[in-house]
């Protein structure tokens, strides 16, 4: 099959790219940065370079496509420290040029990457923006067959503690303790993705993708014993203080509320409610095999 990935070659798409291609597909990446051309045309895939907010250029890469992978992340709007920028009609943005680009060219068959959380349309802090682009891609005509792809959040999103273990000696957040959780490797989430793109499409689908549940406590032992704290705590304070904290370091406004609010829901449980309604079966990645990389990068000076 033809198939086109947006998102570039991220977390998810680099191994998505290689399962594709050595699944016998035409892959072609669209990427923002020609510097990736050349990275992308290692991995067997033809690399296409343009931007998310041209829609006459997307409708043209989408054309003649069997199928079209749709993401949109937090990076495309701006930079967290940018107090002007406005992540979630960014990307609300991205959502309807993605869905005009699908209606002009033609396309029947769509794999979206959501998140878990994008049942709700409130109370999942940041999140709120894959609930804001799945309603935008439900409108378009019922010939358009959609798969929603919700991951939990991923393991490699833990290396954004690094900076709090090195200047705090703890993991910061508004919730914590011994409540488990689902996590998932970026890796299981691209095979979920292109397990989905060989099977048949019909109508709307959702399907969660998780590789383990652990809880705060686990995770904080585990990263400890990889980068020699094996006493690594992992540090419970109230809403207000990490928000203050995150505003006080120059945080977007409305990155640190949304951020905030997220990690809320996680210790409350809301955020995975409907995760538990449609549980999956685990992947094959856990977090032993992550904590390797995550000392590599702790360990880097």
């Amino acid at each position: 099959m033809n198939i086109v990935l947006t998102g570039s070659i991220s977390n998810v798409g680099k191994p998505l790219t290689q399962q594709l291609v050595r699944n016998g597909h035409s892959v072609s990446v669209i990427t923002s940065k020609a510097e990736r051309v050349k990275e992308i045309e290692s991995l067997g895939a033809t690399a296409v370079v343009g931007s998310m907010f041209d829609v006459p250029f997307l409708a043209a890469t989408f054309q003649g496509a069997d199928i079209v992978y749709l993401m949109e992340t937090l990076d495309a709007a701006g930079d967290f420290f940018d107090k002007e920028a406005d992540f979630l009609g960014a990307i609300r943005q991205i959502g309807k040029n993605y869905s005009q680009a699908v209606l002009q060219s033609g396309v029947t068959r769509v794999v979206h990457l959501s998140s878990v959380g994008a049942h709700m349309k409130s109370g999942n802090g940041i999140l709120q923006f894959h609930y804001n682009v799945e309603a935008i891609l439900k409108q378009l005509p019922a010939q358009v067959s959609i798969k929603f792809m919700r991951p939990v959040g991923f393991y490699s999103n833990l290396f954004g503690l690094i900076s709090n273990i090195k200047t705090k000696g703890a993991i910061v957040s508004n919730y914590g303790g011994d409540k488990k959780e689902p996590w998932v490797s970026p890796a299981d989430v691209a095979a979920a993705i292109a397990e989905e793109m060989d099977k048949p499409f019909a109508g709307r689908t959702i399907r969660y993708v998780a590789s383990e549940e652990l809880s705060p406590n686990e995770i904080a032992t585990a990263l400890g014993h990889a980068i020699g704290k094996p006493e690594l705590p992992w540090q419970v304070v109230s809403d207000e203080q990490l928000l203050s904290s995150w505003l006080t370091i120059g945080f977007n406004a409305q990155i640190a509320h949304g951020f905030v609010e997220m990690q809320a829901s996680q210790g409350s449980g809301l955020l995975y409610q409907d995760y538990y309604r449609h549980k999956p079966t685990l992947g094959k990645e856990k977090l032993h095999d992550f904590v390797k990389q995550f000392a590599a990068a702790y360990h880097v000076d």
